[in-house]
């Protein structure tokens, strides 16, 4: 798969990682990737809201050695 763009929130708590894949994801044309990677356990169930409200897919969730990664593709 194609990632356009990585966001390394890594160490960050709630709200940020959010925050800042919105700033991220806007920088991005239709159809393209954003991959977050973060540790904050909450971020899971953020971002499947995230998506839900802001209409961009989550392509992936899921955990790669204690860290939660994230695949996002703007509408």
């Amino acid at each position: 798969m194609n990632i356009d763009m990585e966001l390394d929130a890594r160490g960050l708590n709630c709200p940020l990682p959010i925050l800042r894949a919105k700033k991220s994801i806007a920088q991005l044309a239709s159809g393209q990737v954003l991959k977050i990677i973060a540790t904050d356990p909450g971020s899971v169930k953020d971002f499947e809201s995230f998506c839900k409200q802001t209409g961009n897919e989550l392509l992936q969730s899921g955990d790669e050695n204690g860290e939660f990664v994230f695949l996002l593709k703007k509408p």
